[in-house]
């Protein structure tokens, strides 16, 4: 595939076989953004894990949150329906927005959250929701009674993120638009959330690598040790 030339003046500034100090790493990042929008700034931690036995899983809520409006769905009833509205949840309800999901195709929102209850009507909606990473699961904590909290969290930034096939974790963590100093907080809080989540059994290094780049910018290998040690000092 033929490259442009500002992606390939990009690159450029990417060392392939460095690895780079932390900060270096996120202003290297920035540099590398030249879109003409804000680009999404992701990163890749690759596991030391067996995915056929071993699923890490797991959520984060952001310091700096995504850079993106996050619209909430949720399904609950009674009390909760109250609860859920007066946290800043976009839909609510029941029985009247699956039908909605199903016969309309609807699909307008980016979360969804559900009472325990509500998950038998929920679970109607796994073939449109779950291949598109909407279903919600007690694992994220999208299936829960404090409906308010969880709402009020994917709006300040709740990210999930899960090991595909082959133990590699791809999330976003903030906007290149964002300060340098938001950006390695956010990543820190990300990376933290990864190592509490480190299944009992695993042998070896648990991350054994990890790089981050923009949505349209070239990968850079972050020094993972550092990376690490800086996360597991957050409170």
């Amino acid at each position: 595939m033929k490259r442009s030339k500002r992606y390939l003046s990009t690159v450029a500034l990417v060392e392939k076989e460095r690895v780079y100090p932390v900060r270096e790493a996120i202003s290297l990042l920035k540099r590398t953004a030249t879109a003409k929008f804000p680009e999404t700034a992701e990163a890749a931690f690759k596991l030391g894990i067996n995915p056929s036995q071993t699923q890490v899983r797991g959520t984060c809520v952001l310091p700096h949150g995504t850079g993106k409006t996050v619209r909430v769905l949720v399904f609950a009833k009674g009390e909760k329906i109250r609860e859920a509205e007066a946290a800043g949840a976009d839909y609510v309800g029941g029985e009247e927005l699956a039908e909605k999901i199903l016969k309309e195709g609807w699909l307008e929102f980016d979360r969804v959250v559900a009472t325990p209850d509500m998950m038998p009507l929920v679970g109607k909606l796994g073939k449109i929701l779950g291949p598109r990473g909407l279903m919600p699961s007690p694992k994220t904590g999208t299936v829960t009674q404090d409906v308010a909290q969880v709402v009020r969290e994917l709006k300040a930034g709740m990210i999930e993120f899960r090991a595909d096939r082959y133990g590699i974790v791809h999330a976003a963590f903030g906007k290149t638009s964002f300060t340098e100093d938001q950006l390695y907080e956010n990543l820190l809080a990300l990376t933290k959330a990864i190592l509490e989540r480190k299944p009992e059994g695993v042998r070896g290094r648990y991350v054994q690598r990890v790089s981050i780049s923009s949505t349209m910018g070239p990968g850079i290998r972050v020094d993972e040790r550092e990376l690490l040690s800086l996360a597991a000092q957050l409170r």
